[in-house]
């Protein structure tokens, strides 16, 4: 399968390598021509590498679009309307009315748009999916997110859309369910007009969940922790651990007691998420799987994205419809 990369930045030049390793024949477009020349010194053709996306349409079948959020709409558009299949890194779009022309257009060129909801193909997430479908910690009480760190803003859209997407994509995946409501708190601490911390309640049926998302915290962190009646399941996506803690508390007359029955880690090891996420999206093109993460996935996360946005300038709980 012929594939256009568009963009050739930090996230770009990871998509270039692994589908050259899944043997996808890779064309590239992206407006610097440094980072072409670049392109090419990783050995892809020099007839393959476009300043203008839409000058390779003719000669693929499907777009990896990794640029920023938003040019998606209109990059989408574009090659949907080529009839090329498509994958979008995350956010799908700016804005949730952008995300649903994208789903629209989807469908109407009957093309695949497989949105870039990484931790779903991390072998972290198999691992949490699999405890809770089998119980090991019984009913989910709550569960906390977060993703932070010390580093460079990114300058398209705020923490929330970039960071904090990820686990509201992730709670929707693990716990099958649909965020319901939204309350958050937003701060511009650098005065760039978009947000640079968050921290965002967010439930799906009845299940809460607290998601927190800055660039301040000193390291990198990517961990939640899932509570349950019978244990907690706390996974970190950094150091690809996820470990069972099984205990729960009983009442003897009036008082409760913490009975801790030991911790269990659950193998979490696997291939490059990149790498099975890009796989899929082929196998989805070719016809040989379905869609693993669909537009209105990506639609979802940004619906609570916008929600809490709102619930942040607004100071109230948002209920999503």
């Amino acid at each position: 399968m012929n594939v256009l990369l568009v963009g050739l930045g930090r996230w770009g030049e990871k998509h270039l390598r692994v589908l050259r390793e899944l043997g996808a024949g890779v064309w590239v477009a992206d407006v610097s021509p440094p980072r072409l020349e670049w392109a090419v010194k990783q050995g892809v053709d020099p007839q393959r590498a476009v300043a203008d996306y839409r000058a390779a349409l003719p000669h693929v079948d499907a777009v990896d679009i990794v640029t920023p959020a938003d040019s998606h709409r209109a990059v989408a558009g574009t090659c949907l309307e080529a009839g090329r299949h498509c994958f979008i890194e995350k956010p799908l779009t700016a804005t949730v009315a952008e995300g649903r022309e994208v789903e629209a257009a989807a469908r109407g060129a009957g093309r695949v748009v497989q949105v870039g909801h990484i931790f779903r193909f991390h072998p972290v997430t198999a691992a949490l999916r699999g405890a809770l479908q089998a119980g090991r910690i019984g009913a989910v009480r709550y569960a906390t997110g977060r993703f932070a760190g010390f580093k460079r803003p990114r300058t398209d859209v705020g923490v929330t859309q970039t960071d904090a997407i990820h686990y509201f994509d992730l709670f929707a995946h693990l716990f099958e369910r649909e965020a319901t409501r939204v309350s958050a708190l937003q701060r511009d601490y650098l005065g760039r007009g978009i947000d640079d911390m968050a921290v965002a309640i967010v439930f799906y049926g009845d299940i809460p969940t607290v998601v927190e998302a800055n660039y301040f915290v000193p390291g990198t962190w990517r961990d939640c922790v899932i509570v349950g009646e019978r244990g907690a399941l706390v996974a970190d996506y950094g150091t690809a651990t996820v470990t069972l803690h099984l205990g729960e508390h009983l009442k003897r007359g009036e008082a409760w007691e913490a009975l801790d029955t030991g911790k269990e880690e659950l193998p979490a090891r696997g291939e490059e998420p990149l790498k099975l996420e890009l796989a899929a999206f082929l196998d989805a093109c070719a016809g040989r799987a379905p869609n693993p993460v669909p537009a209105i996935a990506g639609v979802r996360a940004l619906a609570v994205v916008e929600a809490a946005a709102l619930s942040a300038r607004q100071g109230r709980t948002i209920t999503l419809t």
